[in-house]
């Protein structure tokens, strides 16, 4: 095996079976190479790919704090600048849903506001999966988790999903996109604009929890498509914070209604005819704005 086809990821971690995180950083390190240096935000990823003395990671990795993965990503590019780094060396942070929509995002914010070479990626997996499947502001409306419980008097999370995308494009960066692991060439081709990106950039990825969304862990590569067929997940890439100017890179011939991606995970289960149209209409709006 050549330098060039090396798996910086290696296959050997604790992911849960059907965990799409884990495909996803396969291709991610991919791209980025070895020359690389990472920061982890606690999490899932943390968790099962750095138990100590094992560690899944092929390139050097900072475990930074649930917070802060961005601050220290940020660290890390100042520091090399000071040692005369021109920019050779590719720093990546990865943190989840909650290490990015919402106890990280101030930091995630600092570092676009500074202009940091740092490439963010969400591994979004809509909930707190870590720490108990507690709901995040990246939990789509109608989902049951352990802190949104649905039942007689509640539906479960009664919140819209945070546009997180489209919140960091709106910092004026170079680059920000959303990719999913059913289009895994899509999603190496943003990794890569991202990296080549002259300043900070987020790639937003779709990542399925057979765990916390109660699906089959053989349904992880449907889903991802699904949810991109039915228009719940819309996959965009912006330049330059141009964020009314996106440029959509997988656009459905035909959308599918919703339903077809809700039924297949047990989060929904609970929902009703009348909340599923209410979903779809929400949807159909969205897509309208998107152009499609």
């Amino acid at each position: 095996m050549t330098e060039e086809d090396k798996e910086l990821f290696a296959s050997g971690h604790r992911m849960c079976a059907g965990c799409g995180e884990g495909t996803a950083m396969r291709a991610i390190l991919n791209v980025a190479g070895p020359n690389t240096i990472a920061t982890v935000a606690t999490g899932c990823l943390e968790v099962t790919t750095t138990a100590y003395p094992q560690t899944a990671w092929d390139i050097p990795l900072v475990h930074a704090a649930f917070e802060n993965a961005a601050s220290v990503a940020s660290g890390i590019e100042s520091a090399l600048k000071q040692m005369g780094e021109k920019g050779e060396t590719n720093i990546i942070s990865f943190a989840g849903d909650g290490g990015t929509f919402d106890i990280g995002f101030q930091a995630l914010s600092g570092m676009f506001e500074r202009k940091h070479n740092v490439t963010h990626i969400c591994l979004d997996n809509e909930a707190y999966m870590n720490t108990g499947i507690q709901r995040c502001s990246s939990t789509p409306y109608g989902a049951s988790t352990t802190t949104s419980p649905s039942g007689d008097v509640s539906i479960g999370e009664d919140r819209p999903k945070k546009p997180l995308a489209r919140i960091s494009a709106a910092h004026d960066i170079p680059y920000a996109a959303t990719a999913t692991i059913a289009y895994i060439d899509d999603l190496k081709k943003k990794v890569k604009k991202a990296l080549e990106a002259d300043g900070p950039a987020l790639v937003h990825v779709f990542a399925p929890c057979p765990t916390g969304w109660r699906h089959g862990s053989d349904d992880t590569i449907e889903l991802s498509k699904l949810v991109v067929e039915t228009g719940i997940f819309v996959l965009w890439e912006a330049e330059d914070g141009e964020i009314c100017d996106i440029n959509i890179t997988k656009k459905p011939k035909e959308r599918k209604p919703v339903e077809e991606y809700l039924k297949k995970q047990r989060r929904f289960a609970h929902l009703t005819d009348e909340h599923i149209e209410k979903i779809q209409k929400e949807v159909d709006e969205k897509c309208e704005q998107y152009g499609f």
